[in-house]
Formats: structure tokens, C-alpha cells, sequence
């Protein structure tokens, strides 16, 4: 990699503080200046970068200097044609990625375990989703990656495709075969989308699994702020060299915001430097971390931190070993409610409980003080919380009756009826546990008796559902019959 000792829009910026320029701009803050509470509690240094778009600064509408050199560098490190610093979070990068890839009416080949963002693009640009069931590990109770068997079913029943989306990896670390997948798109002229929140640290570590850029994939929506290490709401979408990159600008253009935050653009460009620059050793160390809590809480008995030992070579076709997901069922507790008396009883806030599992998120800010702590309140926990499992709900992934397009189902006449009642209707919206994020229904499928009993069941043991018009969860919109 050539030039990524510099962080160009970072250090315009430090050129910006020192010229002491008097600002009659927004924001109206005034570099802190006009709000001394937010002062004390972000800190001068803070406001003083918190600025408005100006020549000396560029333009993330229309980057043309420092902005674009940064993405530039950004392009180089992460072995993309083109990047695109994203401020809206990973959600727009999914969103602008599907955008770019399908207009209403054109199909789009993905998983169902797609994060709610890829769903909600769907409705916003009226592509078909042509759903790939992926495949389910019923002891975990968690839906894996796609087979190349599936994704080859699939395209050959819809020539008419114009992308195939995948996960690299899931949250919990599983992944399909992203290259084989690739080769097969492209001998049908279909591109490749790639959600790679969780997968930031897949360009930069060792004995990772393969990255999208590297796959060959033509976009990537890449999380800098989950493992990159940036500020939150910070995010790339990369692209290759197939793909239009002025026409991805102006499907970005849409959606995110005119008033892009030079916090967040300059963590981008700092973190791109320090991951260039650091990223091998960092993620030797946090893989280290990761492989070394998975054998101490396997060691407890009762959990399983899962692994390796997953690969199947068709819908695990590699694993994520920086991810610590945890099988929490074997000692009687749902992963919700482990995550809550750890946070609640410890002081240990984990990135996640579903009904089945936990995942606590191994990073380079991580100390092995820290890591000690979660196996000794897991210990604790198993100590003084262990109960029969039986009346435990096992199943995670319930697939799906798709019976009407999302955008057509979002935008039908709904009307609200208890969940108890709601099954055999169609939904109008979405459900789902957040985190994950991964609709339990979206827009235009069939309610069941099983997704009622998952909404209910994970409501009573404390998950966060969110999605539903209905803030008290007690009613869900349906589409109206008749």
C-alpha cells in the first residue's frame, strides 16, 4: 500500500483549528462556543472539528479534494476500485448498494437472514426479493450462510436476476463461499452485493475469512464502526470495478445527508490509517483474545462458544473466529436473558442475547482484564442461574411464506389486530429483535403460528422488538382483507 501513513482529511482539518477562522456558518454552536453544556460534556477539541463544508474542507456531496483523496487512500487499503465514506451508517451503504443495483420490478437473489436495511430497500426502491432459505443449525437455534447449490437453484429458476446479495459474515461469524458465489453471478451477468458489517477487519487480518473486494464481489457495505474501530454511524461502501461508481454517487445523493459530519468522516480516515498501518498485529491479538475466551467459557461447562468445529464447506463455509457467540440453553437460560443479568448483575454490556445464544463483540479496545471478568460472571452465572431447559424455545430462523413484493405490502391499506390473533394474515411491517436487526416478518409474508409464538416468546423474556407501529407490541398492521 502506497501513501497510508497520511490521513488527509484529518490533517486538513488540523489546518482548518490553527488559521483561527471566525465562523459565520453553521453549526450554530459556534465551535462550542454558544453551548457551554455541550462544551463540558464532548469537550473543546471535539466541537472545534464539528464544522460545515467548506472549500478548504471539500464536499461529501461532491468530493473533489480532500474528502476524495482520503477516499482514495481508503480505495487502496481495503483493495476496492472506488470507496465512499458514509455518514448515515451501514444501513445507507446497504440501501445505496441495492439502489444501485436493482430498479422496481427487478429481482435481487439474497438470504432471508438479511439485516432489516436490506429489507427496507426493498421497499424504497420496489426490487423483488428472490429469498435463498439459508441453511439452520437447530441445535444453536441460528441461521448459517447459503449453499452454492441454493444460490445456483436459484439463478437458474431466475435468469432475470440482477444481483445476488450475501452476508460476510453473519453476526455470528458464519460464512458462505463468497468466491465461488461471485464466479457463479458473474457467468450470468448478475452482480454481487456484499453486507459486510460485521467483516471490516477481514481486509487486514490473518487466517480470516476471504473479503468481498478479494472474492471479487462489486459492492461491500463495510462497518468501519463495529470492528474498524471508527466513530458509530461511520461506514464505507466499496465498489469494483465494474460498477458505475458516478451513478453509485448519485444513488448515495439520494439518502444521506447534505450536512455530512467531519467527526465521523475524519474517524474513517484515521482508522483507515491505523488499520493499514496496524491491522495485522491488531486483529493477531484480538483473534488470540477471542480463541482464548472461547476455551475458558467452553471450559465452564453448560455454554458452548462455537467455532470452527461449524464448517460444513456448503452453509458454513468458513467462520469468523474474532466473533464470541456463546450457546447459552444447556444451563436452561435464554441468551436474552443471560445478556441481561450480565449487564444487570456485572456490569457487562454484550453486544447481544437472542432466544438461544449471546455474542460478546472481541475488539482491538479489548484488555484482558475485561476478558476475565466476562468468564468469571459467566461462571457466576451458571453457579447461581442454572435451571432445567425444558419449555425453552430452541428455533431462531423460521422461513418465510412470501405471498406480496415488500414495497406493494408496506404501502397497501393495513389495519391493526392483536398479535395473538394476527396468524394466517399478511404483514404490513416488519418485526424483529434489535440487535440482530434480522426481520422475524417483513412486509408481504404470512404470518404463522410460529413467528406469533416467537413474537410473544421473545417479548416475555425481555428481547428489545422493534419494527412495529404499535409501541406496546400488543397489536401488529396487517393488510386489509377483501
Amino acid at each position: 500500500m502506497t501513501g497510508q501513513e497520511r490521513a488527509p482529511l484529518l490533517e486538513a482539518l488540523n489546518r482548518f483549528k490553527d488559521m483561527r477562522i471566525v465562523p459565520f456558518d453553521v453549526p450554530g454552536h459556534k465551535r462550542g462556543r454558544g453551548n457551554p453544556e455541550l462544551r463540558e460534556f464532548l469537550g473543546e477539541k471535539c466541537l472545534t472539528v464539528d464544522v460545515n463544508s467548506m472549500k478548504p474542507l471539500d464536499n461529501l456531496c461532491h468530493p473533489s479534494s480532500v474528502i476524495r483523496d482520503a477516499e482514495e487512500l481508503a480505495a487502496d487499503a481495503f483493495g476496492a476500485h472506488h470507496a465512499f465514506f458514509m455518514v448515515n451508517g451501514t444501513t445507507s451503504a446497504v440501501q445505496s448498494m441495492v439502489m444501485s443495483a436493482c430498479k422496481k420490478g427487478e429481482k435481487i437473489i439474497m438470504p432471508r437472514n438479511v439485516h432489516r436495511s436490506a429489507i427496507s430497500a426493498l421497499i424504497l426502491c420496489g426490487a423483488v426479493p428472490v429469498y435463498v432459505n439459508p441453511g439452520i443449525d437447530r441445535r444453536l437455534g441460528i441461521s448459517l450462510g447459503m449453499s452454492l447449490g441454493d444460490v445456483k437453484r436459484a439463478i437458474e429458476e431466475n435468469p432475470d436476476a440482477k444481483a445476488v446479495f450475501v452476508n460476510n459474515p453473519t453476526y455470528y461469524g458464519i460464512c458462505s463461499d463468497l468466491k465461488s458465489i461471485v464466479k457463479l453471478a458473474h457467468e450470468h451477468n448478475m452482480l454481487v452485493l456484499a453486507d459486510e458489517a460485521h467483516g471490516a477487519h477481514f481486509y487486514f487480518g490473518e487466517g480470516l475469512p476471504v473479503s468481498a473486494m478479494a472474492a471479487g464481489a462489486d459492492l461491500a457495505a463495510v462497518s468501519m464502526h463495529k470492528s474498524g474501530g471508527s466513530l458509530t454511524q461511520s461506514s464505507l461502501l466499496l465498489t469494483g470495478p465494474a460498477v458505475d461508481e458516478s451513478y453509485v454517487d448519485q444513488i448515495i445523493n439520494l439518502t444521506q445527508t447534505t450536512s455530512a459530519s467531519y467527526l465521523l468522516m475524519s474517524s474513517l480516515d484515521v482508522s483507515r490509517r491505523y488499520l493499514a498501518l496496524r491491522g495485522v498485529e491488531t486483529f493477531r491479538r484480538v483473534i488470540a483474545m477471542a480463541e482464548y475466551l472461547r476455551a475458558e467459557i467452553n471450559r465452564i461447562g453448560g455454554y458452548y462458544a462455537f467455532s470452527r468445529e461449524l464448517i460444513n464447506g456448503e452453509s458454513v463455509f468458513d467462520f469468523d473466529v474474532t466473533k464470541l457467540s456463546v450457546h447459552t440453553l444447556d444451563i436452561g437460560l435464554a441468551g436474552i436473558e443471560v445478556y441481561d443479568l450480565l449487564r444487570d448483575e456485572y456490569d457487562i454490556q454484550i453486544e447481544l442475547g437472542d432466544i438461544g445464544n449471546i455474542l460478546a463483540y472481541i475488539s482491538m479496545g479489548d484488555r484482558s482484564l475485561d476478558a476475565e471478568r466476562l468468564v468469571a460472571a459467566l461462571s457466576e452465572i451458571k453457579r447461581r442461574y442454572e435451571r432445567d431447559k425444558s419449555g425453552l424455545l430452541t428455533q431462531e430462523y423460521i422461513r418465510p411464506q412470501v405471498v406480496e413484493r415488500p414495497q406493494k405490502a408496506f404501502y397497501a391499506e393495513k389495519e391493526p389486530v392483536p398479535v395473538e390473533q394476527s396468524a394466517g394474515r399478511i404483514s404490513g411491517e416488519s418485526v424483529m429483535c434489535y440487535p440482530p436487526g434480522i426481520p422475524v416478518i417483513a412486509p408481504g409474508e404470512r404470518i404463522t403460528p410460529e413467528i406469533v409464538e416467537y413474537i410473544l416468546y421473545a417479548d416475555e423474556k425481555g428481547a428489545m422488538l422493534t419494527g412495529m407501529r404499535d409501541a406496546s407490541l400488543k397489536t401488529i398492521q396487517v393488510l386489509k382483507e377483501g
